[in-house]
This record gives C-alpha cells, structure tokens and sequence, in this order.
C-alpha cells in the first residue's frame, strides 16, 4: 500500500515545504558527487552521533574504542548536528520516502501555521525526535541523519489537525487498484507500525530510526492539538 496524495487541498502555497525539500535535495545531489571516504566523513560530520557527546559517561571498552575509531574524523562544530543531520539522506529510497510523505502531510500543517509557524515547528520537532531516537541509544556509534523525525511531526500534527481526511492510497493485489483509508486509520497504524518496529529494531538490526519518528509523531500530535484549538 503506498500513499500517493490526501483529499484536502491547502489554501496557500506551502512554500517553506517547497523550500524544505529543495534543500533536501541539493545536499543530496552533493552527497552523490562524493567518493565513499568523503561521504562516511559526511556523515559522521553532520549527522548526530550520540556517542560524541556521551562517550565521557561511560566506561565499556566497547564504546571507548568505538570512539576513538571515530574521533579522528570528525570537526565540524558539536551544535550542528543537531540541525543538519535533518537535511542528510542515506540513499535513493531514503530521502524520496521522506520527501513524498512530506510533499503529502506538509502543505495543509503548514496552512494551518503560518509559513514561519510551520518552519519553527518543522525544525524543533525534529531536536525532539532525535531526542527522543537518543534516549533509546546514548551510546550509538553511528550517525543520525534523515528529515523522517521532522516529516513524523508533521504527520502528528496532520493526525490531530486534519483526522477527517482521506488518503488515496495504491494497493497493488493482483491488479493495482486505488483506495481512500481515512488518515486517522493510516496514521494511527502507522504510528503503531514505528513502535512495534522500534521495539524489535534490536533483534532485526534494521538501522532505522524509528524511535525518532515516536518521538516526532507525539511531538506532533501535542503541539497540533494545541494549534487546532487555537484556530477553531
């Protein structure tokens, strides 16, 4: 099943949307003009590696090395991180999922707040996402990067803002065919779907943030609740 576009038009152009995924794109047209070594230093400089903040607080020999395998790469400037780890992708499937759900949920959220509303909220739900992925992997040797934690915010705030939409989804059974699942149900089994997958990401191994995405999706679904009752 793969979402394709939602039933409510926005009134205004999303433009900080636009602008969003603009840049999300020019970082990773220069990701691609990277040979492999530049690239891991890439990451390892921009994303968020929680053991380069945490690596005092621990005395495992495991951590420790992992440290000091990874130190000698990185100088870039310890706060930004925070932020440009939100504007990295770790491939093709990576940063067009992230854009398509983004292109999907962010035009009515960033109606329903104002452009520079909407661009506060987009960046700060993403510190509380990574905050949140960093409470289950204080020690990770291993960076974070994705807009998915901002764009999982977005998606909060849509679930409680907009619960009446509908999303046109293709669900290819034998034949492709075309359905409308009201977004309160997609989302919420979204939602569901990035809890059960965080509690097993240990056992599968996946590498994906999931934690951050709760995280932002309850970020979200807070502060578009408080919005809604402003607005109505």
């Amino acid at each position: 099943m793969f979402p394709l576009y939602d039933t409510i038009p926005s009134r205004k152009k999303p433009y900080i949307t636009y602008t969003i995924i603009l840049i999300n794109v020019i970082v990773f047209l220069y990701e691609l003009s990277l040979h492999t070594p530049q690239l891991h230093q890439f990451f390892f400089n921009y994303g968020l590696v929680p053991l380069r903040y945490t690596w005092k607080y621990t005395s495992k020999v495991k951590y420790l090395l992992a440290w000091k395998e990874i130190n000698p790469i990185i100088f870039s400037n310890p706060v930004i991180p925070f932020i440009s780890h939100m504007f990295i992708h770790g491939g093709w499937s990576h940063i067009l999922g992230n854009m398509w759900f983004l292109w999907i949920f962010g035009d009515n959220v960033e109606d329903r707040f104002g452009h520079f509303n909407y661009l506060m909220f987009y960046l700060s739900g993403g510190l509380f996402a990574l905050c949140f992925h960093w409470l289950f992997n204080l020690f990770s040797p291993f960076p974070l990067v994705g807009a998915s934690g901002a764009i999982s915010a977005v998606m909060g705030a849509y679930f409680v803002q907009f619960w009446y939409s509908k999303i046109v989804s293709l669900v290819i059974w034998f034949i492709p065919f075309l359905v409308e699942i009201p977004a309160v149900i997609y989302l919420f089994f979204w939602f569901l779907l990035q809890i059960l997958n965080g509690t097993f990401a240990d056992i599968t191994g996946s590498g994906v943030a999931y934690w951050a995405h709760v995280g932002g999706f309850i970020y979200g679904m807070i502060i578009g609740s408080k919005v809604r009752r402003h607005y109505l």
